[in-house]
């Protein structure tokens, strides 16, 4: 799903037949699968005369690599087309990605100078020079295989993961990765005896190698880094605290080894949406027992709450209700319960003012009465059950055929 620059050789591809592949697109599709990093230019239908037209070019290399050359001699190109580009020590072929007006915004955009340090563009590719091109990306991986062979010799600690020959076969880019500082000098002294080439080593990070190798995330798209994404910004973990995420380093983390770049795409709404939010850093205290937060739904402003006594059960409490419980809490009160979030509960048991205490009196003498009668009517039915006979009134209660004769053996006892 790349073009020719990324050695792959999906749709866009433009070969020596002059005919590209796929959509038919010239290398610009708008499905977004042609091109690595592709760009859309929506002013591509503006007729704008050629004299002025911006004259700088931006063009794409492999593995998504964009740089800016001044287009000198005023050729009519497109997008897509291969060109080749002068360099620092010989030439190299890249395709046109954009052009026009919005390379000026993009050029203001990455801080690149409209100076006359940029380097030009010498004419569009021929089937010679593309010929030779794919003949330099041919040995791209037999090289690589070869340089992993020699580092893995000398016991340096660093890993390569990429190698890219220029057009010419002049020079060769080594892209590789280390945590710590490498000492390469013998290592680029094999290289150039062995490929014939000037060696340059380029040092980058986790995340620029996931981009230039590609691959699938957990969200089972392309990786941003190596589609769309080109800034990678600082990611801590309180992004994930914000969104309520589990701090599981296997989940956060993407196929470079880091914290996944979208963590940062939605964070800004989150802290909108967490301003609603109360602060809970106690538990709430109610009538039936302490409640516990254990997770909060932000976009629905729903926090669930467990008691002490029964983790198993969360209840869910709008933000509303949450409030009004910290408000009492407080104050010193507690509801009833986190559903209930009523007082009065509190003082229902206690004499209701403006009562008559004639009425109280009576209604405490009458009820005292009551007792001691009931208590006498008990006392009664006891003697009663005793004069009746001897045995166990429990035992014939429970076996009704047994009679209550004396033990065989003597009566009773005097």
């Amino acid at each position: 799903m790349s073009c020719k620059s990324c050695s792959t050789g999906g749709c866009g591809t433009r070969g020596l037949t002059e005919k590209t592949s796929g959509c038919q697109n010239n290398g610009a599709c708008g499905t977004g699968g042609c091109n690595k990093m592709n760009v859309f230019d929506w002013l591509s239908d503006m007729d704008v005369p050629v004299m002025k037209r911006f004259d700088v070019v931006e063009v794409k290399f492999k593995g998504g690599r964009k740089e800016y050359f001044r287009n000198i001699n005023q050729l009519d190109l497109h997008t897509g087309d291969y060109v080749v580009c002068e360099m620092a020590s010989g030439y190299h072929i890249g395709s046109v990605s954009l052009q026009g007006d919005l390379v000026r915004l993009q050029m203001v955009k990455k801080k690149v100078a409209n100076d006359e340090n940029l380097k030009s563009i010498y004419r569009v590719a021929t089937p010679r020079d593309l010929e030779k091109h794919e003949q330099s990306i041919a040995r791209d991986l037999t090289t690589m295989y070869r340089a992993r062979e020699l580092v893995k010799d000398m016991k340096l600690n660093m890993k390569l993961s990429d190698v890219e020959f220029q057009s010419d076969n002049t020079k060769a880019t080594f892209y590789y990765s280390a945590d710590e500082r490498v000492d390469f000098r013998e290592l680029i002294k094999v290289l150039a005896g062995e490929f014939k080439a000037r060696i340059e080593m380029r040092q980058i990070s986790l995340r620029q190698e996931a981009g230039r190798l590609g691959g699938i995330g957990a969200c089972g798209r392309e990786l941003c880094c190596s589609t769309w994404l080109t800034d990678f910004k600082n990611i801590t973990t309180s992004a994930a605290r914000y969104q309520n995420l589990s701090l599981n380093p296997t989940k956060l983390s993407g196929q470079c080894g880091r914290l996944k770049c979208c963590l940062n795409y939605e964070l800004e709404t989150y802290i909108d949406a967490l301003k609603d939010i109360p602060h809970v850093d106690a538990p709430l205290q109610t009538q039936k027992g302490k409640a516990h937060l254990q997770k909060t739904d932000i976009f629905k402003k729903i926090m669930w709450f467990g008691y002490e006594n029964d983790s198993t059960t969360w209840h869910p409490i709008s933000l509303e209700n949450v409030n009004r419980i910290l408000s009492l809490n407080a104050k010193g009160q507690k509801p009833v319960s986190l559903e209930v979030l009523e007082i009065e509960e509190l003082v229902s048991l206690l004499p209701a003012p403006g009562i008559n205490s004639d009425l109280a009196k009576m209604d405490k003498k009458f009820s005292s009465r009551d007792r001691d009668q009931q208590q006498s009517s008990n006392r009664n039915r006891n003697k009663k059950k005793k004069g009746g006979g001897g045995g166990n009134p429990s035992a014939n209660a429970a076996n009704p055929n047994k009679t209550n004769n004396p033990p065989k053996g003597g009566g009773e006892k005097k």
